[in-house]
């Protein structure tokens, strides 16, 4: 019998712990390598925890609505063709193993040591500022349960509401938390640079009419960033130096740029009390109505809490459009581990000069930002000269 722990894996730079959902496998099921075995949420999303080796799942020592760090150990799976001996609820946990509970053990201090209540009853009350220790539990043993926060906040609103009074401070909602650890690592540890450039978008905008009326009757109509994913994943591709990771200490002689194999680009999202940055992988396969289709789809689940692990990971670049309603120029913050981030403004009659005339153009101004470490303001100039080409050109992959 050869035992292998089931651990709460680390997604992305800034993650802390994780809540667990639901498990897809039971105790004694057979699982294969790659296969799902259980549901997490993180502070972005739901995701899937996939099985690392083939066995028998023979262990669970955590249940949903439980709350693990990164590293802990949620269950064992026996790799070996023995039927194997339950572990004794008994048994303690073996020296220096983080996280390995038997499954008897109450996963939640004893009474007295703090208030008996679910992992997103706390998150709920953190949010609104009630204390859960005023609030009579409905759950086993006067557990406080979601319910019981959501009657309190109802309760604390009514009373609030005959007089206009200073509210308490708010928590940070888990999303928050994350994008914050994310900017503070950033700002931290990333050395960040902006070159600038100007946009003439007739040309785009016109293509973007006529492939969308070309396009089969209930698909997705094209986006500006959907002609925007595949301009930078072109010219990602014509600057690979820019299409890096920058890894390790700086002092370190094991520091390096790991350059990717394709352009992986990300797209900001905005969501309730947050941001997310759902991940484009292999933008350079695919034309624009792909792309479209898959922009809507990642979007969608992005608001629902259902992305996947790796539609979250492995981005070397982002991008973030705030829109027609957004500022005529903005700086994004790089999103760690990525090099840059191109920040797009919103689009705005402008007077140019066009041949020794004077016209009014769609303008969007474009805001670079870029790890120095990766790249200086030679190459990131001629790159965002080179994506200006590309977006004002014709020369455009629909299918």
């Amino acid at each position: 019998m050869t035992l292998v722990a089931v651990e709460i894996p680390k997604i992305g730079l800034v993650m802390e712990t994780a809540r667990l959902v639901r498990w897809l496998k039971n105790v004694g099921d057979t699982v294969t390598v790659g296969e799902p075995l259980l549901e997490v949420e993180t502070e972005k999303s739901i995701i899937e925890i996939e099985a690392t080796v083939s066995g028998r799942l023979v262990e669970i020592l955590m249940q949903p609505d439980q709350e693990a760090k990164v590293g802990d150990q949620i269950a064992w799976i026996d790799t070996g063709d023995a039927q194997p001996a339950r572990p004794s609820a008994a048994e303690p946990p073996a020296s220096g193993t983080k996280g390995a509970l038997p499954s008897a053990v109450v996963f939640e201090a004893p009474v007295g040591e703090r208030i008996r209540s679910t992992p997103v009853a706390r998150r709920l009350a953190a949010e609104h500022g009630v204390d859960v220790a005023r609030i009579t539990g409905s759950g086993p043993r006067e557990r406080v349960q979601l319910e019981d926060v959501r009657r309190a906040i109802g309760a604390q609103a009514a009373k609030e509401a005959p007089t206009v009074a200073a509210r308490a401070p708010q928590g940070l909602s888990p999303m928050r938390r994350a994008l914050a650890r994310a900017m503070t690592l950033s700002n931290a540890t990333i050395p960040q640079f902006t070159v600038e450039r100007s946009v003439d978008v007739t040309m785009l905008q016109a293509l973007r009419a006529e492939f969308s009326a070309a396009l089969a009757q209930g698909s997705p109509t094209l986006s500006v960033n959907d002609f925007l994913l595949q301009a930078v994943a072109r010219t990602l591709l014509e600057f690979p130096s820019l299409n890096a990771t920058f890894s390790g200490d700086p002092e370190s002689p094991d520091a390096r740029i790991v350059n990717a194999s394709g352009a992986h680009v990300g797209l900001v999202v905005a969501v309730e009390n947050g941001l997310l940055v759902p991940i484009f992988h292999d933008v350079e396969q695919f034309g624009l109505a792909e792309l479209a289709r898959r922009r809507v789809d990642l979007v969608e689940r992005g608001l629902k809490g259902r992305l996947k692990r790796e539609e979250l990971e492995g981005a070397t670049f982002s991008i973030s459009n705030l829109g027609a309603h957004g500022p005529d120029r903005f700086t994004a913050i790089i999103n760690p581990p990525q090099s840059a981030i191109l920040a797009v403004g919103r689009q705005r009659d402008a007077v140019v000069a066009r041949y020794g005339t004077m016209e009014v153009r769609p303008i969007c101004e474009l805001t670079l930002a870029v790890d120095h470490r990766v790249a200086d303001g030679r190459l990131a100039s001629a790159f965002l000269a080179r994506l200006v080409e590309i977006l004002e050109d014709r020369d455009w992959r629909l299918k």
